[in-house]
């Protein structure tokens, strides 16, 4: 009523102007209601001592009587309206509201100020007579305030505090920026176990079959059909390529290998007469004071019937972690750490870890990696080990760096994998990015179980065994070859050293198994691939986005295009991947699977094309639409399932890959394709295998004679160890001064966490 009789009150002009407006009357009013406070008009009219108000009183008043204390209603600010025609922002749109960046310009800026106080503070001690001081470089990288710091100077400081970790599945690869060359370490720890791994196992490796009553089969049936018919056909095909190259090939080869075999029986020498016996690591007969763990070579040279038992795990397989032999993400990681920390005590003399955190730390990680990987590798190099600093570089970017070149398609052949890609002007090309699950040590099994198909007289061989797996890998580099000229009946022996028992000395011959062998790499199906995904995911999911919940890993169309064509996506009528239907009866009907695309074909267009005219050069960016024709190669990541990269393995012709990767790399520009297959630079333990570069030439040009002329195949310059180019150029990027600026330091990783790698890395991540 009060209210109503204010508006009323007020005058008609008034009352029209502000009706819209009711905050207008009502403030006032809930003003003098809200503060409590009576004026003293209002305390006269409750008294009947002061008339009201009459309507042309309240007229003549120019406006209402402010009865408050000043007072606002609410301390809520308020907010103005957006623009919605013309708004802008600029958050994350600076250098200085980006931590990383921030961090680094302010360490410059002190470094600067720094500097020109020495400057100065030396120019007012200096005398009249001195020589003037040379000019400093007032901008240098983290790593001289570093070496300074320490007190080091001159080329002896360059690398001294920067370590360099190079991780593979069968040896780690660690020293220091300033060492010429690494220090080569077995990826592996022994522990204290109930049984050894080949106990554990129970089946020898290679797997021979067996009857139902336990014995074992023939030699020529032992690893089932399928295998014996490939072998012998790789066998009949070789003998056809050795008669066209005017080679001679004798009939009866095999009968003759095979005869030899049979009959030869080995030779007992003791063990004081041999000169080359082995000195196994002694393990104390106490528990009490046997080692928990041991690791490195140390490890490889433990007795497999040691008291106590000894397993040896490797966390590492196949580039991937090492699921099967784990139960807890915890033990995984900690084994990883433990061969790392023991490494750098040992092979660096670095035992104190108040020390390490002085030294930066370069980590070489795989081109194809997973997220997991690298954020886990962040968090044990900073948090575990307690570095300064780490940084990353990608393996086929540091090949580059250690050889000097600008360009190449470096082909990395290591113990378990093969990974191939394409590098231009200090950058790894993303599609062009493959990782092959095969490598030499599938070769060292291919060829052992070659040799027990020809009777080979050690036929109690089990790789599961530690002296085995050492005499196989030996046996291996002694003899096998990609040169036809040796494929001829040899003569051949070996020693087979184990602890506690005599040295035993083998006579036998070799023929084409040793050429047969390495020929895996270019007809993988000869390869047993059959418990490589075994335990996949078991542990470590795969990285998944935060906010749609999709896999986030790095992907290459290439990889793609190697996995297209080993297993082919799903049909859109949901069929089965393996082009099968469930008939009416229950019986499965054969349906046709569509054809795959051949990424070869690519080359034969472009050989066609090169002849009659030059096209322009395709655009980098992915986004950017490509013709038809290159729509069924280059979409292959938009058609695949993402679930195939861990449920398909990987595996295809290693000449088909090279081409593969250089087809996605270098998208129809024919001066990059030319630059690309000119230079292959093929790198890694696996591929030192005499004639492996010719032959592997050989093939690339017998597959596009096109380019024949072009192709090259080359290796690292100025006489480098093909196994430690990679780690080469990790020490020469961790080496260098003003244009380093990837460093991740522990307080960046504490504030930020695994989010600056987006701002660290030399690649999108």
């Amino acid at each position: 009523m009060l209210y109503q009789g204010l508006v009323l009150s007020l005058p008609r002009r008034q009352v029209n102007d502000n009706f819209h407006d009711k905050s207008v009357i009502a403030r006032p009013l809930l003003r003098f209601i809200m503060v409590g406070k009576k004026s003293g008009k209002a305390l006269l009219r409750e008294e009947g001592k002061f008339p009201a108000p009459t309507a042309a009183t309240l007229a003549s008043i120019p406006s209402l009587e402010r009865t408050d204390n000043n007072m606002d209603l609410t301390t809520w600010p308020l907010v103005n309206m957006i623009n919605q025609k013309n708004y802008y922002t600029e958050y994350l749109k600076r250098d200085d509201q980006i931590l990383p960046l921030r961090l680094q310009q302010e360490e410059r800026r002190n470094r600067m100020t720094t500097n020109a106080k020495d400057r100065d503070r030396a120019l007012a001690q200096a005398k009249p007579g001195d020589a003037p001081m040379p000019d400093i470089e007032m901008d240098l990288d983290d790593d001289v305030a570093m070496d300074d710091a320490a007190g080091l100077m001159g080329q002896d400081a360059l690398g001294s505090k920067v370590i360099v970790l190079h991780p593979g599945s069968q040896n780690l690869r660690i020293g220091l920026a300033s060492d010429a060359l690494p220090k080569t370490v077995p990826m592996v720890i022994a522990r204290r176990w109930e049984f050894n791994e080949s106990e554990e196992e129970g089946e020898p490796k290679p797997k021979r079959l067996k009857l139902d009553d336990g014995t074992t089969l023939e030699p020529e049936k032992m690893f089932g059909e399928g295998f014996a018919s490939q072998y012998s056909t790789m066998c009949s095909e070789l003998k056809v390529h050795m008669r066209s190259h005017k080679r001679r090939v004798l009939p009866n080869s095999k009968e003759l290998i095979v005869n030899y075999n049979k009959r030869t029986p080995p030779e007992t020498i003791s063990e004081h007469n041999d000169p080359l016996r082995i000195d196994w690591t002694e393990i104390p007969r106490d528990i009490r004071q046997a080692p928990a763990f041991i690791t490195g070579k140390d490890a490889l040279r433990i007795p497999d019937y040691s008291l106590p038992r000894y397993k040896l795990f490797w966390p590492l397989r196949h580039g991937w972690y090492n699921e099967h032999d784990y139960d807890q993400k915890r033990a995984l990681y900690g084994d990883i750490a433990t061969i790392i920390e023991e490494a750098i005590k040992t092979q660096l003399n670095i035992p104190r870890k108040k020390e390490w955190a002085q030294y930066s730390c370069v980590l070489v990680v795989p081109d194809l990696y997973e997220r997991h990987y690298v954020t886990q590798f962040l968090d044990m190099l900073l948090r575990d080990f307690g570095f300064g600093r780490v940084c990353f570089i990608q393996e086929s970017l540091a090949a580059t760096f250690g050889a000097g070149y600008t360009s190449a398609c470096v082909v990395d052949v290591g113990a378990q994998k093969t990974s191939i890609c394409c590098v231009e002007e200090g950058m790894c090309l993303e599609n062009s990015r493959i990782n092959l699950k095969f490598g030499g040590a599938d070769v060292t099994e291919t060829f052992i179980r070659m040799m027990l198909f020809d009777h080979f007289p050690y036929a109690e061989i089990n790789l599961n065994r530690r002296y085995d797996c050492l005499l196989a890998e030996e046996i291996k580099i002694k003899f096998c070859t990609l040169n036809e000229g040796d494929v001829s009946p040899q003569p051949a022996d070996f020693h087979l050293r184990a602890s506690g028992q005599d040295t035993r000395k083998y006579m036998f011959k070799t023929y084409d198994e040793i050429l047969l062998a390495p020929q895996g790499y270019f007809q993988p199906s000869i390869f047993d691939h059959s418990l490589k995904l075994r335990d996949r995911r078991k542990l470590v999911d795969r990285s998944r986005d935060l906010y749609d919940g999709s896999p986030n890993d790095p992907v290459s169309t290439a990889q793609s295009a190697i996995i297209a064509m080993i297993a082919p996506p799903l049909p859109p009528n949901g069929q089965a991947l393996n082009g099968q239907n469930d008939g009416p009866d229950g019986a499965a009907v054969s349906t046709p699977l569509r054809q795959l695309p051949n990424p070869l074909q690519r080359f034969s267009e472009q050989e066609r094309n090169s002849h009659s005219a030059i096209g322009s050069p395709a655009p980098d960016d992915d986004d950017t639409p490509v013709p038809q024709a290159d729509s069924e190669i280059t979409g292959a990541k938009n058609e695949l399932d993402p679930s195939l990269r861990d449920d398909v393995l990987p595996v295809a012709a290693l000449d088909v890959a090279i081409l593969t990767s250089i087809i996605h790399g270098a998208r129809n520009d024919d001066r990059k394709t030319r630059d690309f297959l000119g230079g292959i630079m093929v790198i890694g333990g696996g591929a030192q295998i005499p004639g492996f570069y010719s032959y592997l030439e050989e093939r690339l040009k017998e597959s596009r004679p096109g380019f024949a002329k072009d192709i090259m195949i080359g290796t690292p310059p100025r006489e480098l160890d093909p196994q430690g180019v990679v780690w080469k150029g990790g020490s020469v990027f961790g080496k260098l001064r003003g244009t380093n600026d990837s460093w991740i330091s522990r307080l960046e990783h504490d504030r930020l966490g695994a989010r600056v790698l987006a701002y660290k890395l030399m690649w999108a991540w």
